[in-house]
This record gives C-alpha cells, sequence and structure tokens, in this order.
C-alpha cells in the first residue's frame, strides 16, 4: 500500500512565533491519522528545527525542507546542502518547485544532482514537474512531463526510487483562474505512473506516491483524493490557515 500524504508548502511566508502558532494550531485539532497516511509541513529554512520539535511526539507527523543546493558542499554563500538538512532532523526535500524551475533558472540536470544529494543524505525527495499554460494548449504536456521524469529521475536505482515522492503541478492552473478538473489530474497522474512503470517495473509504480500540486482546497480536496492515482496534495495557500489545512487532510481517504 503506497502512502497517502498531504504536504504544507509554506514558501516565504509567516514569522517565527506565525509558523509556530500555525503548528499547534494543526495539532490541537486532534487528527487521527490512518497507517500509511502522513502529514508533511515544509517550513522555510530558519524554522525547521522548531518545526522538528513541535512534531516530534506526534506520529505521521514530518518536516520538509523547501529546497537544497546540488553539491555537498562548498563556496555556495547562501545555499544550504542536503547534508546540513540531514544533520538536523530532516524528513523531506522538496526539490524542483515550479516557483524554483521559473524564478531560478533551475532544470531538469541540475534537479537530477539535487535528488542524488537528498538520497545520498536519508532525505525523502518531493520531487515536483509539471506543464506551464503554453504547453497544456498546446496539447504536449504528456511529452513535457516525460522529459522532466527522464531527465531528473530516471537514472535511479529502484530502492532509491522507493524515496521518492513525485507531486503534479499543473502550473496553468496556479494564480490563474483556471481550475485543473479531478479528470485531468487524474489523467496525468496515471500517465505518471505509466511512465514509472515503462522504466522501474510495474510494482515500482504501484508504490510511487503521486501527489497533486494544483491549488487543492477544502472544497475539492475529496474529489481529487478520491482519484485512483491520486495519492494525497502538496498544498500552498491553503496549508497556512489551520482550519483549511486540517479539512484538507481529513479528506485523505
Amino acid at each position: 500500500m503506497r502512502k497517502k500524504i498531504v504536504a504544507g508548502n509554506w514558501k516565504m511566508n509567516l514569522t517565527l512565533a506565525q509558523g509556530e502558532q500555525l503548528i499547534n494550531d494543526i495539532l490541537q485539532a486532534g487528527l487521527r491519522l490512518k497507517e500509511g497516511q502522513e502529514v508533511v509541513v515544509a517550513t522555510p529554512f530558519p524554522y525547521l528545527q522548531k518545526a522538528k520539535s513541535l512534531l516530534k511526539n506526534y506520529p505521521g507527523f514530518y518536516v520538509a525542507a523547501q529546497n537544497c543546493y546540488s553539491e555537498k558542499s562548498g563556496a555556495y554563500t547562501g545555499e544550504v546542502s542536503a547534508e546540513m538538512l540531514q544533520s538536523i532532523g530532516v524528513d523531506y526535500v522538496i526539490l524542483g518547485h515550479s516557483e524554483r524551475r521559473e524564478y531560478f533558472q533551475e532544470g531538469n540536470a541540475m534537479l537530477a544532482k539535487k535528488i542524488d544529494q537528498a538520497l545520498a543524505n536519508g532525505l525523502k525527495p518531493i520531487f515536483c514537474c509539471g506543464e506551464p499554460l503554453e504547453i497544456r494548449q498546446a496539447a504536449t504536456q504528456n511529452a513535457f512531463v516525460a522529459k522532466q521524469l527522464e531527465e531528473s529521475l530516471f537514472h535511479l536505482t529502484v530502492e532509491q526510487l522507493k524515496q521518492v515522492v513525485i507531486a503534479y503541478e499543473p502550473i496553468w492552473a496556479i494564480g490563474t483562474g483556471l481550475t485543473a478538473s479531478a479528470a485531468q489530474a487524474q489523467d496525468m497522474h496515471a500517465f505518471i505512473r505509466s511512465q514509472i512503470a515503462n522504466k522501474f517495473g510495474r510494482e515500482a509504480a504501484l508504490h510511487t506516491t503521486i501527489l497533486y500540486g494544483g491549488s487543492a482546497k477544502p472544497g475539492n480536496a475529496a474529489e481529487l483524493f478520491a482519484e485512483a492515482d491520486v495519492d494525497g496534495g502538496l498544498i500552498g495557500g491553503a496549508s497556512l490557515i489551520a482550519a483549511d489545512f486540517v479539512a484538507i487532510i481529513e479528506k485523505l481517504s
């Protein structure tokens, strides 16, 4: 049985005090996670240790960094290595988010190196993939996403792949007023799983958790999570509101 995960990506938001309050509000909701369900909180770098300490006594709750660098160490001022994250007990790391790709020009080859660094240091990557509006309008989204997977993940072994979570982000449906339907999400998730099966085998594909990262909210989470190949969500704005984030987690089946 593959994991069902709701991950909250805070992006560059909240002060330390606000973040601590948010986590406490989520915990006070008294969520009862089922077997195989996880909640991941991806805080800004300065808050990771605090988040880890707040969540340490809550089974099923984990902490993620929002990025790491592609090299082990060195003269890279302002960057954070996977080894540093591992040393403070971080569990997951988000890699390849559409904002990193767009604003910081992170390409597939660099992301392959980041994946390697994360895995070498015991971190579980949440690897983001997905197409912008012009690719969707041209109906070439499958080829676009297939290339992202091939160039960043297909060098891995089956055992390494087992540590990777994939998050599909329909970039065209984030902050544009457009909405991806549950059927559109399912179609792409099924395609991603088929690509994993073709490369790594059917068993590996069936055990790969694939999250939806296209502005899931309390109102559409249940419909999305009910799809056969949608295993949870990578949540942005709604993860900053405790009641909304809790409501989304409660929609996990």
